[in-house]
């Protein structure tokens, strides 16, 4: 750990990539690769894990009806459309780009690797980890701690779409929700704050790695998350 440049798992919703509709906006994906591009030249390392939510989400497609582990299947594909859309973006600004899928697809993709991850992470490339955990009923917020626990990050940040933190209640239903600064993972499991999945909150707590939970919007909030400017909620064993 010590003497290494800083390592972080940054997570991305998948709504944010569609630009509020469905489908990928290429003006929004080039934004967000310049945003991370600008961190990475500043030595840090980065890896990413998409979420899939502009083209499909599990759950929605159970409730209309859908198997639930084949709609969690058709989420998971989605999630690598976004990572192709982030890593020719990213390598448009100059950074050499690795996606790692958990469902293997030799074309467009690496399986998934951690030991491959670190070594790229090493060398200076952005790692997009794709496809979710490769299983049903895993979110991506899970699969962000787990991948970030495996590559020995130093952080895991959290990046939400309209909410800039955690809050003590929420902050879209109710208008006096008080945003904190800091809160232990036990306080949000106890307190059922719902901002993040509490699997992804009980595996960071159990290995004390922190989290950031921020918002996306704002100019040059990924870039300055990354580089460990305090933004958003800081989430600690």
């Amino acid at each position: 750990m010590e003497g290494r440049p800083r390592r972080v798992l940054l997570k991305l919703s998948g709504e944010v990539f569609g630009g509020g509709r469905i489908g990928v906006d290429p003006e929004v994906v080039r934004g967000i690769a310049a945003q991370i591009a600008a961190a990475i030249r500043t030595g840090t390392q980065v890896a990413i894990v998409v979420g899939g939510g502009n083209f499909f989400r599990g759950a929605e497609l159970q409730q209309k009806g859908m198997e639930r582990t084949r709609a969690d299947y058709i989420g998971m594909l989605g999630t690598v459309m976004n990572c192709l859309a982030l890593q020719d973006f990213l390598e448009k600004e100059g950074i050499d780009t690795r996606v790692q899928t958990a469902i293997t697809m030799g074309q467009v993709a690496e399986p998934y690797i951690p030991r491959r991850a670190i070594r790229h992470l090493e060398k200076g490339r952005a790692v997009i980890f794709g496809a979710g955990a490769g299983m049903p009923y895993f979110s991506t917020d899970t699969v962000s701690a787990q991948r970030a626990l495996e590559c020995k990050c130093d952080m895991v940040l959290m990046s939400k779409s309209g909410v800039d933190g955690v809050y003590d209640s929420d902050p879209r239903t109710n208008p006096d929700a008080r945003k904190l600064e800091t809160v232990t993972y036990a306080h949000a499991l106890q307190q059922n704050l719902k901002v993040v999945d509490a699997a992804a909150f009980s595996l960071c707590m159990e290995n004390d790695l922190p989290m950031m939970v921020f918002g996306m919007e704002g100019e040059g909030n990924i870039t300055r998350a990354i580089q460990g400017e305090r933004i958003g909620t800081l989430v600690t064993a």
